[in-house]
């Protein structure tokens, strides 16, 4: 099980990442394999370092072949989250490995798996080829943490996929106006953990508007670590760090689940 609230479990077949982009900067990941490293899991030895007291990815990556044959274990059906622990795309990922994803996800098709990237450019390399087919029950997405990234979502648009979607998470910056065009879910989020950066509450607003008027399913996951505070009678916001429990999931006083057509795992 996992606590992440668009998924029912997360999938690990790959362990290990660089960092990429502004996006990267708090990854939770870091700190999770850290401290699997610490609890003795053979996996995580030597994928993170420690600089400035954070943990820090070394860029190894780990290829578990032992893993591959979890979802078939699963006989219950469930949206799977694919490599919360790392990026399936990475470009240290054999091609070869990733055929063996393909093959689990194509001989279970009473899940539903979901990819996030922020490599969406050799993802789109990759599966261009033909190689693997598209799969019916498997979600491509790519990672857009503001504006300075918006343009995976170019690659992600060109990807042979049943459903493309973007996690705008965390968004840590106005993305401005998104072509949506051939997109079928967005999920957007605020940082969490104590060096969380806040998100704007019009940042997030843009984007609902413009999933509304694309008639993009929208699903709002969290503020994260700030809440914002509306100062009566101005009208004026501030945002506090109360976390991310205080904080909740509610938008302008709505909780936003949309899932894409397909009818999610659940």
């Amino acid at each position: 099980m996992t606590k992440i609230e668009w998924t029912d479990v997360t999938w690990n077949p790959v362990a290990g990442c660089s960092v990429m982009s502004a996006g990267c900067t708090n990854c939770y990941a870091m700190k999770m394999a850290k401290r699997l490293e610490a609890m003795g899991v053979e996996k995580y030895r030597g994928l993170t370092k420690t600089v400035n007291g954070n943990a820090i990815w070394t860029g190894a990556i780990k290829e578990d072949h032992s893993a591959l044959g979890a979802p078939l274990n699963w006989k219950k059906p469930k949206n799977i989250f694919v490599n919360s622990m790392s990026d399936l795309f990475h470009a240290d990922v054999t091609e070869s490995f990733i055929a063996e994803v393909w093959q689990v996800m194509g001989h279970t098709p009473h899940h539903n798996y979901q990819i996030l990237t922020k490599r969406p450019d050799r993802m789109l390399e990759i599966l261009s080829r033909n190689k693997h087919g598209v799969l019916p029950n498997v979600w491509l997405g790519t990672s857009v943490e503001n504006s300075d990234v918006i343009s995976r979502i170019d690659y992600l648009r060109d990807v042979p996929a049943a459903i493309r979607f973007i996690s705008f998470e965390p968004l840590i910056g106005d993305v401005g106006h998104v072509n949506l065009t051939g997109i079928g879910w967005a999920i957007v989020g605020g940082e969490s953990g104590h060096k969380a950066r806040p998100m704007h509450p019009d940042w997030a607003r843009s984007l609902r508007d413009q999933c509304k008027a694309a008639s993009v399913p929208f699903f709002f996951k969290q503020w994260g670590a700030f809440a914002p505070v509306v100062e009566y009678p101005s009208g004026k916001h501030s945002m506090n760090k109360v976390g991310k429990k205080r904080a909740g999931r509610l938008l302008d006083g709505v909780e936003h689940n949309a899932f894409p057509e397909v009818p999610p795992c659940k």
